[in-house]
């Protein structure tokens, strides 16, 4: 399909109202090891993390990042893999405008999971391509938020109109009614390869060879499911910027190896975050 029949999103984050992160289902379902088989090319922009600032590494799935990845590219054509649980919703809104408002054609390849705000990044591809054993999430805005009742009611309205434009996105690309995607998101739902080429949110199925699950990533995965998950837990409380600084900068010091590369990271140290992230359920 054209894109250019695909609604615009509008992005308005308010942070002193709700934080958007991503949902603990999709965490947990989510296999950071599924890459490429074919690595980048010049022309190929990964999201293949959590949507949002990663508190970790300084950088993260953003639409910064998206936006300098896509004037490097220049009008050309553009591949978009994705294996991402989701993350920051109003984050993702801003990718899917980019890639929606791209010059070139966009194709989008589904590797392992496309959740929550990266279900909608999804939809922004001309031609859209799911690993068989891949999924699709959708559901409405999640966030967290706090305070009396009038508070809750006020952030309640404010998130409805962000839902409303995620069915529309789902509708328009799919063909199925609005009210019948909204009922999905309602209910969230996981939608398997086959069953996303069938109900239109993807044109077809990638063959197995475009797809590497490196069973050595498994450690690494570990690693860094935890590492998401903490950062995950920080968003989701509400923590300043500067606390998630120091929150992180203090794991790295009760975490032997927090500092080296992934690849050189040991089980144990991936054991060690988990049990503070364990902690930290916990309070």
């Amino acid at each position: 399909m054209s894109r250019s029949t695909l609604p615009a999103a509008a992005v308005l984050a308010r942070p002193e109202l709700a934080h958007s992160a991503c949902p603990p289902r999709a965490m947990a379902a989510w296999n950071p090891g599924v890459r490429a088989a074919a690595g980048d090319t010049d022309n190929t922009i990964s999201i293949l993390d959590v949507i949002g600032y990663d508190w970790w590494t300084g950088e993260g799935v953003t639409a910064k990042r998206v936006a300098a990845g896509l004037r490097a590219i220049g009008e050309q054509d553009v591949v978009v893999n994705i294996n991402s649980p989701g993350g920051d919703y109003f984050e993702g809104l801003a990718i899917y405008n980019l890639l929606r408002e791209h010059k070139g054609r966009v194709t989008v390849k589904i590797l392992g999971i496309a959740a929550s705000a990266a279900s909608v990044i999804a939809m922004a591809g001309d031609d859209v391509q799911i690993a068989r054993a891949g999924f699709l999430m959708i559901h409405n805005c999640w966030v967290t938020t706090a305070g009396d009742r009038h508070a809750l009611r006020e952030t309640a309205d404010w998130l409805e109109p962000f839902d409303a434009t995620a069915s529309d996105i789902f509708a328009v690309r799919t063909g199925i009614a609005n009210k019948d995607i909204a009922a999905m998101n309602d209910k969230e739902s996981w939608i398997g390869g086959a069953e996303a080429v069938e109900k239109g949110f993807a044109d077809s199925l990638l063959s197995n060879d475009q797809i590497n699950a490196d069973p050595q990533q498994r450690e690494r995965g570990e690693r860094l499911r935890a590492e998401r998950a903490v950062d995950n837990l920080g968003r989701l409380s509400g923590a300043s910027r500067s606390e998630m600084r120091q929150l992180v900068q203090d794991l790295k010091r009760v975490t032997p190896g927090a500092d080296d590369d992934h690849g050189k990271r040991d089980a144990a140290d991936a054991s060690g975050l988990q049990s503070l992230l364990d902690e930290m359920r916990a309070l």
